[in-house]
């Protein structure tokens, strides 16, 4: 089941996203970069798709046709999970 990465609410989807599609709880787009199964900030352009087009603004929605939405949060972009990772590497 998808997660908003906006709000972090799981939600249920059937079918394509749409351009226009909100999450049903916070109304940001879902059809943005940083829901998308191929987003990724470790990657150039930060998208795991190579034929991807730029896109500036991941958080709002965009036309990309290779867009999918990723069944969880994709990764990088829960920001408790990486504040956790990152203490536990300096732990003794």
């Amino acid at each position: 089941m998808p997660r908003c990465c906006f709000c972090r609410e799981e939600f249920e989807f059937e079918g394509r996203v749409m351009r226009k599609d909100v999450c049903p709880r916070c109304r940001r787009d879902l059809h943005a970069c940083v829901q998308c199964r191929f987003y990724d900030p470790g990657y150039h352009n930060r998208c795991r798709e190579p034929r991807a087009a730029m896109v500036r603004d991941r958080d709002r929605a965009n036309v990309c046709d290779y867009f999918e939405l990723a069944p969880v949060s994709p990764p990088g972009s829960d920001p408790e999970e990486a504040k956790r990772r990152l203490e536990e590497m300096f732990k003794r």
